[in-house]
C-alpha cells in the first residue's frame, strides 16, 4: 500500500489550499471547506518522513463518527463525507485556541508533573499522583494554535485577557467541551475503553459556535483499555492504550522529541506497518465496526470526482 503524502487538487470553486500537518484543506468559495485527511503522520509538531496507509480513512472515518454524535451538543462543521478520506463542510473563522481536557495524568500533563510542576493552565494537579490515574475531576488545559511548530500551554485568563477569544464565547466553548468529553467518555465506556484526554476546536460562522475539525480520534485524543486498568495502576505497569502516543514513545525511546538538532529515527517497513496497524485497531474498537481497507491506487482521482461531484451540485 502506497500512502497519500500531498495533494494539489482544482476544485470547482476553489479558492485556496492550506496545507496542515495532516489534513490539506480547500477553500471553496468561501463558503466550503473540502478537507483531505492525509496518511502523514506528525509528533511532537514535528511531521514525520514516512507516511502511515490508511490513517486518513481512519482518521476521517472516526472523526465523522463523532461529529454526528456532537450534533446533539452543537452545531458542527461536517456536511457530507464524500470519500472515505474527505469531509466537506461550513467554512467558519477558528477560534485561535485548542480546548484541551484531560481526564487523567498522562502524557504532556504527566510529563509537566514529573518536572515538579502542580499548575498546568492555570489548573492544579495534587500532590501524590502517579502517572495514568485520574484527577478528581476534568481539567481544561487549552494551548495555542500554531501554524508553525510548538502549541503552547495558556490559561482562561490569559485567553480573555489576550482577546484571543471573548469572555463570552470562552464560557460557551468551555461548556461545549466538558459536554463533548462527557459524551466521548460514555461511549468509550461502552466500547471497553478509557477516554484518557482530547482537544477539541472551535470556529464561528454568522456568530454561531461551531464544533470544527476532528473529534475523538487517535490524533486528537488517547485512550486506555478499561479492563485491567486499576490492576496496572495499582501495579505501577504501563496502560494497554490506543492513541498516537505510542508513537511518541518509540520515538523518544530513540532520542527525538522534536528539539532543535535531534533527528527523526528511521522509520523501517515494520515500523510503518505497526503504526498503521494500531490506527485500523482503534478504529475498530471506538466504532464497534469492521474498517474496509480503501485501496490507494487511483486515490486521487477518486478523491477528485467525488468531491467535484458534490460541489457541482451544490453551487
Amino acid at each position: 500500500m502506497n500512502a497519500i503524502l500531498k495533494t494539489d487538487f482544482n476544485f470547482p470553486g476553489q479558492k485556496g489550499r492550506y496545507v496542515g500537518k495532516v489534513r490539506d484543506v480547500y477553500n471553496i468559495n468561501d463558503k466550503y471547506l473540502v478537507m483531505v485527511a492525509t496518511d502523514r503522520i506528525s509528533a511532537f509538531d514535528v511531521v514525520l518522513p514516512k507516511g502511515i496507509p490508511y490513517k486518513g480513512q481512519v482518521l476521517n472515518q472516526i472523526a465523522a463518527n463523532f461529529l454526528c454524535s456532537a450534533e446533539k451538543i452543537l452545531p458542527t462543521w461536517k456536511i457530507v463525507v464524500p470519500d472515505p478520506m474527505v469531509t466537506i463542510g461550513h467554512l467558519c473563522e477558528p477560534l485561535k485556541v485548542e480546548m484541551v481536557i484531560r481526564g487523567y495524568l498522562a502524557g504532556h500533563a504527566w510529563r509537566e508533573y514529573q518536572e515538579g510542576k502542580r499548575t498546568i493552565c492555570g489548573e492544579i494537579m495534587p500532590d501524590g499522583m502517579v502517572e495514568n490515574q485520574a484527577f478528581p475531576h476534568p481539567i481544561i488545559t487549552p494551548t495555542t494554535k500554531a501554524d508553525q511548530g510548538h502549541d503552547l500551554d495558556i490559561s482562561k485568563e490569559e485567553i480573555i485577557d489576550s482577546g484571543l477569544v471573548s469572555a463570552r464565547d470562552y464560557e460557551i466553548v468551555e461548556r461545549y467541551t466538558r459536554a463533548l468529553f462527557e459524551q466521548g467518555a460514555k461511549i468509550a465506556a461502552r466500547r471497553k475503553l478509557i477516554l484518557v484526554d482530547t482537544k477539541y476546536e472551535f470556529g464561528k460562522k454568522n456568530g454561531q459556535i461551531y464544533l470544527i475539525d476532528e473529534v475523538h480520534t487517535p490524533d486528537s485524543s488517547r485512550y486506555f483499555h478499561a479492563p485491567g486498568y486499576s490492576r496496572r495502576l495499582a501495579r505501577g505497569e504501563k496502560q494497554r492504550q490506543l492513541s498516537k502516543e505510542f508513537v511518541r514513545e518509540w520515538l523518544m525511546e530513540n532520542g527525538f522529541q522534536g528539539k532543535r538538532g535531534q533527528r527523526v529515527p528511521e522509520m523501517t517497513p515494520e515500523i510503518v506497518e505497526s503504526i498503521s496497524e494500531r490506527y485500523i485497531e482503534l478504529f475498530e474498537h471506538i466504532t464497534g465496526i469492521p474498517f474496509v481497507r480503501v485501496s490507494s491506487e487511483q486515490a486521487l482521482e477518486r478523491i477528485d470526482r467525488n468531491v467535484a461531484q458534490f460541489l457541482n451540485n451544490n453551487r
